[in-house]
């Protein structure tokens, strides 16, 4: 039995916890330094360290694996634009046959909006509570589930086809939304400082490759089914247009069967070991591993170290976000994103209906040779807006957001789209009095596609990934995310009560109007914000990072410059 005094053993006691607490404070703030000025070269030469280029590859990965889903997803999403159209030839009523607007069409083209709705707070919320590695690849497995299941639907005398592929798309939303907070989250925590808007819009970039790809792949099977659409005895029989929309979804699956290994491998953030699962050194040797050789080395009887540290629960997330400075953040990230979807969805889901409005889609002729010209004249309508508005405007924001910012590039956006939706709702019937104003009305479609992703389509992603602790940092992009497919399902159904009002498409001037107002609305969301250039995760926070970590939960020794811990 020690011989001092209860106050001397006490006083060694918490001195021995205070410096242990400075230790692992430091270590923390080191490690995090790490990764926030880690290199990154785009070529690198062989003379450089090797530190260099395996942090430089270990980037690539992580964003050729997020980027994956997101292609995934996008394909996924606006596949059915079109397949909407082809499935409504087969299984739709009339001659020519189409879905119903109200029901029919509208529940094929909301089930995966409201289905990834759900998706994004839940796995927003799980990656938070059991780890981001956990739960990635999770996502990508429903996806391919439901993604084939729907290649394969069929109807019966209780259930008809359509109502199988919303139960499908809904299924396969859960797993497109799970990809939102798992992509953003990883992506934000394993980029540098300098380099984290560009990464993040490298991963969020293949949304546009993903809507191109749809887009092509339609455009493919359509030439390949040409002469067998053409041959069909009328144009109520167009028994292999039914080929075609399962081609078309069915294929959506092969970008996640090829992603699925790399997803479930990548590893645990370091972020998420520190703050969440409290092991800092663990945490601290993941990031010496991987910049030095691009890969982490996991002892599973390595001794682990819990350091009080903030934990997330109700009560902390609501003296959190019980701060306005806070609070402000939330909401302004959720309603822009709410803002902003309910003109990309409602223009994405629907761009073959504004075609066949201004007669870019519609068939010369009423029979088989008119509906293969039909589907031809959407593809290739699709592919435009594609190639000259979606795809440039990630890279516009890709080559600016790191030097400009988010918070000016979001606030050009809405300002212009305000614009653009203004000249093509109040100009709309004078545009397509001539085929210069059809032109006209193309290059404007094509600039709000342009201006959406260079604008508030691409910040709106990539500021929740930024502004929240770690802790509620997938949570809070969750919920974000969610707040925007919330806007993206208001638009669709919207869009499918509003579009006949006064007449087939007559009411599309005034949707574009209606449009306009939630851009307007956008500006003064984003004026919530901050702005998050060149500035760390934990600077973002909020939070104070000195004293961040209040002590250990064992007692440690120090041996060697290694802290070894034992119980309390």
């Amino acid at each position: 039995m020690d011989n001092r005094s209860h106050s001397e053993a006490s006083y060694s006691k918490d001195w021995r916890v205070g410096a242990t607490q400075y230790i692992l404070d430091e270590r923390r703030r080191a490690a995090l330094a790490e990764i926030d000025n880690a290199l990154f070269v785009c070529l690198a030469p062989p003379c450089l360290p090797r530190i260099v280029t395996s942090a430089r590859w270990f980037h690539v990965k992580v964003c050729l694996v997020a980027a994956a889903g997101f292609f995934c997803d996008s394909y996924d999403i606006f596949a059915i634009n079109i397949g909407a159209q082809m499935i409504g030839y087969v299984y739709g009523t009339g001659s020519p046959r189409k879905l119903t607007t109200n029901r029919q069409d509208l529940g094929l083209k909301v089930a995966l909006p409201v289905g990834t709705l759900f998706g994004q707070l839940l796995f927003g919320w799980l990656a938070d509570i059991v780890g981001r590695k956990r739960m990635y690849g999770v996502e990508l497995i429903i996806i391919i589930i439901g993604t084939f299941a729907q290649a394969l639907s069929g109807g019966a005398h209780a259930v008809s086809i359509i109502g199988v592929l919303v139960v499908w798309r809904f299924f396969t939303g859960i797993g497109v939304g799970g990809d939102y907070p798992l992509s953003a989250t990883i992506a934000s925590e394993f980029a540098s400082t300098k380099l984290r808007g560009r990464l993040m819009t490298m991963v969020f970039s293949a949304q546009g490759w993903g809507n191109f790809t749809a887009v092509l792949v339609a455009f493919i099977v359509t030439e390949a089914f040409k002469n067998k659409i053409i041959a069909e005895p009328s144009i109520t029989d167009l028994n292999h247009v039914d080929y075609m929309w399962r081609i078309l979804l069915g294929l959506g699956c092969l970008p996640a069967v090829f992603a699925i290994y790399y997803r479930l491998t990548l590893p645990e953030t370091p972020r998420f070991t520190m703050d969440i699962e409290r092991n800092v050194m663990q945490a601290a040797d993941d990031i010496d591993h991987v910049l030095r050789t691009g890969r982490f080395d996991y002892d599973p009887d390595a001794i682990v170290q819990r350091a009080d540290a903030p934990r997330a629960s109700l009560e902390d997330f609501r003296n959190y976000f019980g701060r306005w400075e806070n609070l402000k953040v939330l909401i302004g990230t959720s309603y822009s994103w709410f803002a902003l979807d309910i003109a990309f969805y409602g223009l994405g889901l629907n761009s073959a209906t504004i075609l066949t409005a201004i007669g870019f889609g519609s068939p010369a002729t009423h029979d088989t040779r008119g509906i293969y010209q039909a589907l031809h004249n959407v593809c290739v309508g699709n592919l435009i807006f594609s190639v000259a508005g979606l795809i440039p405007g990630y890279y516009a924001t890709f080559a600016l957001i790191d030097s400009w910012g988010r918070k000016p590039i979001q606030l050009m956006g809405f300002t212009v789209l305000t614009v653009l939706f203004l000249i093509m709702g109040f100009g709309f019937n004078a545009l397509q009095g001539s085929t210069a104003g059809k032109g006209a009305f193309v290059f404007l479609y094509c600039l709000t596609n342009f201006f959406q992703n260079f604008g508030p389509n691409t910040t709106t992603f990539i500021i929740p990934g930024e502004v929240f602790p770690t802790r509620y940092r997938s949570t809070a992009h969750g919920i974000s995310a969610a707040s925007g497919k919330f806007g993206a399902i208001i638009a669709q159904v919207g869009f499918g009560q509003l579009l006949n009002i006064g007449g087939t498409n007559k009411f599309i001037p005034h949707i574009m109007e209606i449009l306009a107002f939630f851009m307007m609305t956008g500006i003064f969301s984003t004026l919530l914000l901050p702005e998050t250039k060149q500035k760390s995760l934990e600077e973002l926070s909020n939070e104070r990072q000195e004293g961040f970590l209040r002590g250990p939960t064992t007692q440690v020794k120090i041996h060697n410059g290694i802290i070894m811990g034992t119980r309390l």
